[in-house]
């Protein structure tokens, strides 16, 4: 699992049918700040702090394990003590 936050969302016209119509957002990694695309699974909004996964479990938590997606964001992190 990955913290990310939400930078802006992504619009693509052509994809491929499994994706179906889920939000697809650009996300940066919090540690290295390289930006990601990642399928929101559970309604995010930009400035979002989330937690995301991928590989096997990124298709899992985006509804299938044949979903084409190598990372997913699986919650909105409502608050945390930074160290």
């Amino acid at each position: 699992m990955r913290i990310m936050k939400v930078e802006k969302t992504l619009v693509s016209t052509n994809r491929v049918a499994e994706l179906g119509h889920r939000p697809l957002l650009v996300v940066k990694d919090k540690e290295d700040g390289t930006p990601l695309v990642a399928v929101d699974s559970i309604g995010c909004v930009v400035g979002d702090w989330v937690i995301c996964v991928g590989s096997s479990a990124a298709r899992e938590a985006a509804g299938s394990k044949s979903y084409p997606s190598d990372l997913t964001i699986i919650g909105i992190i409502d608050h945390w003590e930074k160290v």
